[in-house]
């Protein structure tokens, strides 16, 4: 019995594990901003992702999935993906503008609270999907945010054969144009579009060639091109996902009601 509740603990607190790292590497992102260390800031964010990406997929993987992992999981979103990109977005550059800083950063984080919010009612409710997630999730409008940071940090720096010479020489109009990304994050958040959940087991296997060559793609640009190819591909995540759900919609209007069709 002894050894049987031992194991039960041991299932709890391996993917507690790594929600604990989430909070740690969240916590220590909004260290680094308070010592300007945006770029380093940045990656503590990616870090927490990684391990937000992790700790769900080991409680399944071990069966020990508890109320008391979802809660521990939200909080650490929260202030891993919520307050802490806020945060470090504040200090970047939002102090810049002045009062309006304020907002803009508090509108973001509220935004993501009632993203997490709004999720954990759906799984208690066993409404959510595992093939979309309503609404743009919390992790990935941080990881948008993460990630300009540390590729807008090239420019002061001389790696510029490790960046996308198009993708440096917006950065300064990209930069210019934050607050309005962070308020489009929170609105985009708190939304009913659906986007990509990648949730099963198998969605990394490739079925096809053009798929292993994609993910081949994939894999060299972010070895060669790390800071501007995660970037990029947080943000091609988040517009394709408005752009299917606009050209989904789009191809309905033109389709009739089934009361409609019935009555012709």
């Amino acid at each position: 019995m002894d050894i049987q509740n031992l194991k039960q603990k041991g299932r709890i607190v391996l993917p507690s594990l790594f929600t604990i790292g989430n909070v740690a590497f969240g916590f220590f992102a909004i260290l680094s901003a308070i010592d300007t260390e945006y770029s380093r800031a940045g990656w503590f964010i990616i870090l927490a992702m990684i391990m937000d990406a992790f700790d769900g997929r080991v409680a399944r993987m071990v069966k020990g999935e508890s109320k008391f992992g979802v809660e521990m999981d939200s909080l650490a979103d929260f202030l891993s993906f919520g307050l802490a990109p806020a945060y470090v977005m504040y200090l970047f550059l939002l102090k810049d503008f002045g009062f309006w800083g304020y907002p803009v950063a508090f509108i973001f984080a509220l935004c993501g609270s009632l993203r997490l919010a709004y999720f954990n009612v759906l799984s208690q409710e066993g409404k959510a999907s595992k093939k979309y997630f309503s609404g743009l999730p919390i992790p990935m409008a941080a990881g948008i945010l993460a990630s300009f940071v540390i590729s807008y940090s090239l420019l002061e720096s001389n790696e510029v054969s490790r960046s996308f010479k198009l993708l440096q020489a917006l950065m300064p109009m990209i930069y210019n144009l934050i607050p309005f990304i962070m308020l489009a994050l929170g609105v985009l958040m708190v939304s009913r579009i659906p986007f990509p959940a990648f949730k099963q087991a198998n969605f990394l296997r490739p079925k096809s060639i053009k798929t292993l060559l994609l993910l081949v793609v994939l894999v060299f640009l972010v070895i060669r091109y790390p800071q501007d190819a995660l970037f990029l591909l947080f943000v091609v995540y988040a517009i394709s996902g408005v752009l299917v759900y606009l050209w989904k919609g789009f191809r309905g209007m033109g389709k009739p009601k089934p009361d409609e069709s019935a009555a012709q």
